[in-house]
């Protein structure tokens, strides 16, 4: 059985990043970024007012000053600033030559075209101005390539002349979900049969990253129902299944992915929930087989449905971050597989819910971390670090 991290390698080694795809800027937020982002020009690319108020030179304070024109921004006065001269300047605008500070309009006194300080306080030079490069330069690397684009990096880029991006391209990711007892969300259930969770609680998780999902519905626990909806789904680059991941009678997704000449690359990862994990390949398309239990579905999806999509989209970072917080109570020693247990965590302080059972879906809906509790980890009292994983 493969420790966390060995599943986690083979599956990514499983894996080809998409082509990339040139983007405009507007499409671009939440993709992954295919190539550096180098600036095509400097920012600023001359010495800018940050106020409304009067250029001047410093260097003739206390003035006064003969106000002899205006620079205002996308039109700036065209001739240098000689000595005893100002120039009525607003945010955004160009210095003029031969000014090197900035009399805010609050602390001038104006009469005509005269100007004065109004007070005793001598300005600094560069008082006021955003000097030429100071947010970056041409030739810089501003974004690196993997990067998720963010509003302030499609800005960033903009500013630095791109009006399009090359980023990654969109993973297709269709979800069976497989059992005779499932129904489709809304239906009324009787004892026997339960509404079907986890294909929307996996379609909500995947829905903050750059992917197309089809919900592919529920199938009958039949070795045919089962191979035919895994032939529909050939196209998408992943197949994920929910349930009949195990070893009993009715859990028949290892055997008909096996009828269907799948490369099964590994069954049964050492963690706790979701050791029922299968993860095989059919030509191009990799086939993630997810346990039933809604907690356990949820944590092997943040653990190996999220990197996977995030990998082929282009991420260069794609599994969660491990995060360092303090335990807010004793934990028992970990045993032969890593637990990862529903938590709630606040300013790196990580409670964790009395209730684990990998069918409950209430700890799950209060949670926002998942407390890792490595294979063969001591003991812990309250006030002992701690690692967890953020999680929506």
């Amino acid at each position: 059985m493969l420790s966390l991290d060995e599943a986690q390698s083979q599956l990514l080694a499983l894996a080809t990043r998409l082509p990339s795809q040139s983007k405009p800027l507007s499409a671009c937020s939440g993709h992954y970024l295919a190539e550096p982002v180098i600036a095509k020009r400097t920012q600023p690319a001359a010495d800018l007012s940050a106020m409304d108020g009067y250029a001047l030179s410093s260097f003739t304070q206390p003035g006064p000053w003969r106000v002899i024109g205006e620079s205002a921004a996308g039109r700036p006065f065209g001739n240098e600033v000689g000595a005893g001269e100002a120039v009525r300047i607003f945010t955004g605008a160009h210095v003029p030559a031969g000014c090197d500070t900035v009399l805010i309009q609050e602390d001038a006194i104006r009469d005509g075209a005269t100007l004065k300080l109004n007070g005793s306080e001598l300005l600094k030079p560069a008082a006021h101005i955003r000097r030429a490069g100071g947010d970056f330069l041409e030739g810089s690397t501003l974004l690196e390539t993997g990067i998720k684009l963010t509003p302030g990096a499609i800005a960033v880029a903009a500013m630095a002349g791109y009006g399009t991006l090359n980023v990654g391209g969109r993973p297709h990711v269709s979800i069976l979900a497989s059992g005779d007892e499932l129904r489709a969300p809304g239906e009324l259930c009787d004892d026997a049969h339960i509404p079907s969770s986890n294909t929307p609680m996996l379609v909500a998780m995947l829905s903050g990253l750059p992917c197309d999902v089809t919900d592919c519905g529920i199938v009958e626990d039949t070795m045919e129902a089962l191979e035919t909806a895994i032939q529909n789904c050939m196209q998408s680059d992943i197949i994920v299944t929910t349930g009949g991941a195990s070893v009993g009678d009715h859990d028949l997704v290892e055997p008909v992915l096996r009828k269907l000449g799948a490369q099964i690359d590994f069954w049964k990862v050492a963690i706790r929930p979701g050791k029922p994990l299968i993860v095989g390949r059919i030509g191009k398309t990799i086939i993630l087989g997810l346990p039933g239990n809604p907690s356990s579905a949820y944590v092997t999806a943040t653990l190996f449905l999220l990197p996977l999509v995030r990998f082929l989209a282009g991420c260069t970072a794609p599994l969660p971050k491990v995060n360092n917080g303090t335990l807010n109570q004793a934990i028992a020693a970990g045993g032969k597989r890593t637990e990862l247990f529903r938590a709630l965590e606040e300013n790196g302080v990580i409670s964790i819910f009395s209730r684990q059972d990998s069918g409950m879906l209430t700890p799950l809906s209060m949670a926002n971390a998942l407390l890792i509790n490595p294979v063969d980890a001591p003991a812990r009292v309250a006030g002992e670090p701690a690692q967890f994983l953020r999680i929506d």
